[in-house]
């Protein structure tokens, strides 16, 4: 459902602004948790990263060395360069499947820990998809969203942005303790 509140409806260009900002907005449904999956998030920068800095490390090791000896431990340093990288990127997740409405299921990967099957969660979806533990009531046939639901997708959605363009430790700290607060119940 789009919403244009606080819009000014005899300027063109106000109207255009609202109307972005009403694409921009936060949807939230309801559904059920059927399955709960462990996986493994791997970033594959820093994979190519690792692989990168490997090789050039492997070919600073055999300078005074053949050109093949060089290729060689060019190669050795990056395969192992990639799988330290490969290591140290991987984190922990949760796949969750959702029943939306009794009908369809979608899918979710967060490292948001705690939800169970049965739970019954607020699908948050906009810039970011959030995943909030709900009443069992919001997920019963014709249920409405509470008044609140939308300010804290909103005041969510402006933590992680806020994350996003932390700039120092300090600010980031900060920004992260909001998501933490913020984004899950």
């Amino acid at each position: 459902m789009i919403h244009f509140e606080n819009c000014s409806r005899g300027l063109v260009f106000a109207a255009a602004l609202c109307m972005t900002s009403a694409w921009a907005q936060t949807s939230i449904s309801y559904g059920k948790i059927t399955a709960v999956k462990l996986a493994t998030v791997e970033n594959s920068q820093a994979q190519t990263g690792g692989a990168l800095v490997g090789g050039a490390l492997g070919l600073l090791s055999g300078r005074g060395q053949s050109s093949s000896n060089r290729a060689l431990r060019a190669v050795a340093g990056g395969v192992v360069g990639q799988q330290v990288g490969k290591l140290t990127s991987s984190k922990q997740a949760f796949e969750y499947t959702i029943l939306m409405g009794g009908t369809s299921t979608i899918t979710v990967m967060t490292d948001e820990a705690g939800m169970r099957v049965g739970d019954c969660v607020a699908v948050e979806r906009g810039p970011y998809v959030n995943l909030r533990l709900a009443a069992d009531a919001q997920c019963a046939p014709g249920a409405k969203p509470p008044a609140s639901a939308s300010r804290d997708a909103e005041a969510c959605t402006q933590a992680k942005d806020e994350l996003l363009a932390a700039k120092d430790d300090a600010s980031f700290d900060r920004a992260e303790r909001k998501v933490r607060l913020l984004c899950v119940d």
